[in-house]
Formats: C-alpha cells, structure tokens, sequence
C-alpha cells in the first residue's frame, strides 16, 4: 500500500460513522417545544371537512378542535394558531363576522382555552382575509385598493375581541404598515397588557398560499402584491423588522419558511427576541404529493424540511406536521 504521508490528516467521516456519533455532534436539534399547530374551525359543519389540497388537514368542528389541542398537549407541542372560517353567507365587506364576539374565531379561542387552559399557547391570527367577501386583508377604498388606516382601525377591534376570548398571542397577519403598533395600544388600553403579539414581519406575495384558500375558504379576487412582500427584496425584510421591533412585537416571523431561508438567517441574527417561521400550505402539499406518488420518503424530507427551518435560525416553526412530528421525537 502506498503510503501519503498523514494524508489526509483532517477527516470529518469521522463523526459520521453511526447513529449515536451523528446524534451527538448534531448542531441543531429539533424538539416538540419548536413546534406550533395552525389549525382551521369552520363554522356551521357537524363533522371535520378533509381539505383537499392538504391531505391529512381538515377544517375542524368544535369538537374536533378541542381533540386537537388536547393531542397537541400531550405530544409537547408549544402552540396552536387559529384560523375561522365563517359562513359564506357571513361575509361583508368589512369582515365583521371577524370582530363579533361570537365569530367562529373567538368561538374557536374560547373552546380551546376552556379545553387546555394554559397548557398550550393559543394563538390567533388577526387578520380579516378570511372575513371579507372579496378576501382581501382590509377595508377596500371605492377604488378596490386596500385602505391601510382604515384597515388598522378593524384590526384594533380583532385585536380586543381575540384578547377577550381568550388568546395568549395574537398574529397580526395583514402587513399593514404600522399593524403592530395599533393593536399594542388595542390591547393595552383594554386590560390585556398580558396578550403577546406575533409579528408577520417579513410576509411574501407567495404562490405557495395557493392550497391555504381552500382552507379558509377564501373570497379573494385578485392579488396581495400591494401589501405583502415582493419576493425579490430582501433589505426590505429587515425594514419591516426595525418597525415591528419598534412598534413593541414580542416575537417576529418569516413566512413562508422554506424558500424564505436567507430572509430566516438575517432576521434571526439581528434580533434578541424569538424568531418564528411558518411552514405554509404548498410546502406542505408538495412534499405529501411526492411522498404519494413514491418520488420521495415521506417521514424523511418531513424531517430534513423542519431541521433546515430551525438551523437557518427559528426558533419556533408553525407547521401542519406539528403534532405527528412531536410524537415522533419524544418517541425517538
């Protein structure tokens, strides 16, 4: 055998050679503590409705709701976001099913807290997309624009009513400009000081939404390239940071996750608050496609997908897998 002198001296190998070594040297960890559970309650069914869209997902009763957060609890999961999805036939321009203290959102919140109390963190997105019955994120000027203060004006109201049902966080999810800040004053000038905000702070026009608006059943016509993130931009992302920050957001979020990585990374390293992404619908669907179809192992890119997530720097991932993923990591 020839012999190279100590070539070569350096020889990572090393630290791969079984599972016990990969295990002990990994560099980023996934726990269920990472994780948060979206979750749809729609109004009006009698019994969960299978979204087509995104197998394995479902637009949930009352009930089935409460079944959720509880199996959300007991595999360790951190939290649960909520969406409603109200009667079509509830749908106005202003969203108002989306501040009636008996909206399905608020209905929802109070169902799941009177279930898991504080077991759980129960979030609440605050936004009125899901509301309106053109499916916009705000209040229409007679032009069909998005009227940003008009807009922030209803998301006070959500703020109040979402805080008295019974939310721990709210998400305001409209990129509105100055969101954050209307509903901290909202919810300080009505007792509840205590209610956390979850900043949507970089959120892009994405067409990886496209199964989400089967989900809530979405009105929307057109687009939101006006008010959410141009995907080309990325400084832009650490603008809407500084404001958010500033307004007094407890916690920050990219969304969606995955081809948002870079965006993940910088906002991350630029922060000492605690940095969420959101996994969204079509990140979802395309690896549960694949997987059906035998081009990849399921439990595998699962996994792969959310380690990728966490290791560019969330510390909080919402993900639709939250609960399966949770009970696979206490079991392993």
């Amino acid at each position: 055998m020839t012999v190279y002198g100590n070539f070569p001296g350096s020889r990572p190998r090393r630290l791969r050679t079984t599972p016990a070594m990969r295990r002990m040297v990994a560099e980023t960890r996934l726990d269920p503590a990472n994780l948060i559970l979206p979750a749809f309650v729609r109004e009006g069914i009698t019994a969960p409705v299978a979204i087509s869209a995104m197998p394995g997902v479902q637009q949930h009763t009352l009930d089935t709701l409460r079944k959720a957060a509880v199996d959300a609890v007991s595999a360790g999961v951190s939290g649960i976001m909520l969406f409603g999805v109200p009667a079509d036939e509830k749908k106005d321009a202003r969203g108002t099913v989306g501040t009636d203290p008996d909206g399905i959102l608020q209905v929802g919140l109070r169902a799941v807290r009177e279930e898991v109390g504080d077991d759980l963190v129960v979030m609440s997105d605050l936004c009125l997309d899901e509301y309106t019955d053109h499916g916009h994120c705000g209040v229409l000027t007679a032009d069909g624009r998005v009227d940003n203060d008009a807009t922030l004006e209803r998301y006070a109201e959500m703020a109040q009513v979402q805080a008295d049902a019974g939310a721990h966080v709210v998400g305001p999810s409209g990129m509105m400009d100055g969101q954050v800040g209307v509903v901290r004053d909202a919810l300080d000038q009505t007792g509840h000081e205590d209610v956390s905000i979850l900043a949507y702070t970089a959120k892009y026009s994405s067409a990886f939404y496209g199964p989400f608006r089967e989900a809530v059943g979405s009105s929307l016509k057109g687009d939101r390239k006006t008010y959410q993130q141009d995907p080309a931009n990325s400084r832009e992302s650490l603008r809407e940071l500084a404001l958010d920050l500033e307004e007094g957001a407890d916690m920050v979020m990219v969304k969606p996750a995955g081809p948002y990585l870079d965006i993940l990374a910088k906002v991350a390293d630029s922060v000492d608050v605690p940095v969420a992404a959101y996994q969204i619908s079509g990140e979802y669907a395309m690896i549960e496609a694949a997987a059906e179809k035998g081009w990849i192992d399921r439990d595998a890119a699962i996994m792969e997908s959310l380690t990728g997530i966490r290791r560019a720097g969330a510390q909080m991932i919402l993900t639709y897998w939250a609960t399966e993923v949770a009970e696979r990591l206490r079991r392993s």
